[in-house]
């Protein structure tokens, strides 16, 4: 999912900061849940008073080799605000088209507490959210 959204991005890129969560199922529902307390509070704070994020140094091995290198990350850190922030969720389908659904952070929480259900199905996030073909 992360390689085929960077793909979109990279072609249909926004006019206004973002930020995602990213999630993916294939089950008929998603658990509320599944998008983390931490995640939440992120995404709420990269969209109003801002975020403070460092990017980790992840060292790279290659196989069989004594040699270590850093992965090149863009750069150290970053302070995010006023961005939109949206979950992103990928109801998987074998032989279907690749439909993502984009959730304003703020709509999906009010998705959650407008049901008594500990998950979300399709219909519902369709319900709050809207449609991105990945196939385009």
């Amino acid at each position: 999912m992360q390689t085929m959204w960077t793909k979109y991005i990279e072609a249909h890129q926004p006019k206004e900061s973002e930020v995602w969560e990213l999630k993916f199922t294939k089950t008929s529902s998603l658990r509320f849940d599944a998008v983390k307390n931490h995640q939440r509070d992120a995404l709420l704070l990269a969209s109003s008073h801002g975020l403070y994020h460092k990017i980790q140094d992840i060292p790279v091995t290659y196989y069989g080799s004594k040699a270590r290198f850093t992965h090149q990350s863009p750069f150290d850190c970053m302070f995010i605000t006023d961005a939109k922030a949206f979950v992103v969720v990928w109801f998987y389908k074998p032989r279907q088209p690749k439909i993502f659904i984009k959730i304003d952070i703020r709509d999906f929480l009010l998705m959650e507490k407008a049901t008594e259900r500990k998950s979300f199905t399709e219909e519902m996030a369709l319900k709050y959210g809207y449609e991105i073909n990945i196939n385009n």
